[in-house]
C-alpha cells in the first residue's frame, strides 16, 4: 500500500507540478493581452506612419505629375510656335515664288503679244506686196488682153 502511495504521490505531484494556478493562468492571460494591446498600438501607430508617408509620396508624385504636365505644355505651346512661324515663312516664300512666276507669265505673255504684233505687220506687208503683184499681174494680163483683141481686130 505505501509503495502504491508513493506512486500516487509521485504521479499526482508530477501532475500537479505541470499544472498551472488559477492566478498564474490569469497572470499571463492578462500578459498577454497587455502583449496584444501594445502589438496592436504598435500596428496601429505602423499603419498610421505608413498610410501618412504614402499620402506624402502620393503627393509628390502628383506634385511631378502637374509639373511634367505644365512642362508638356510648354513644350507643344513652344513646337506649334514653331510650326506657325516655319507655316508663315513658307507661305512667304510661296507668295514671293508665285509672284515672280506671275511676272514671268507677264513677261512671256508681253513676249508673245510683241511676237503676234510684228507677225501681223509682217503678214499686212506680205498682204500689200501680193495685193500689188496681183494688181501689176492683173495690169499686165489686161494690156496683153487688149493688145491681143487689138491686134485681131
Amino acid at each position: 500500500m505505501s509503495a502504491l502511495s508513493d506512486v500516487i504521490n509521485e504521479s499526482s505531484h508530477s501532475l500537479l507540478s505541470d499544472i498551472v494556478t488559477k492566478t498564474e493562468q490569469e497572470k499571463n492571460m492578462y500578459m498577454y493581452k497587455v502583449d496584444f494591446a501594445q502589438l496592436k498600438s504598435e500596428i496601429q501607430m505602423m499603419e498610421k506612419t505608413d498610410f501618412s508617408i504614402m499620402k506624402a509620396e502620393n503627393e509628390r508624385l502628383k506634385s511631378e505629375v502637374d509639373k511634367l504636365k505644365q512642362r508638356l505644355r510648354e513644350e507643344i505651346t513652344r513646337t506649334q510656335s514653331g510650326v506657325r512661324l516655319d507655316m508663315s515663312l513658307e507661305k512667304g516664300r510661296n507668295r514671293d515664288e508665285q509672284a515672280a512666276q506671275e511676272i514671268k507669265i507677264r513677261e512671256t505673255d508681253a513676249k508673245i503679244e510683241q511676237e503676234i504684233g510684228t507677225l501681223r505687220t509682217q503678214m499686212e506687208a506680205i498682204k500689200f506686196q501680193i495685193l500689188q503683184y496681183m494688181l501689176g499681174t492683173i495690169t499686165g494680163a489686161g494690156a496683153l488682153i487688149l493688145a491681143y483683141l487689138r491686134m485681131f481686130k
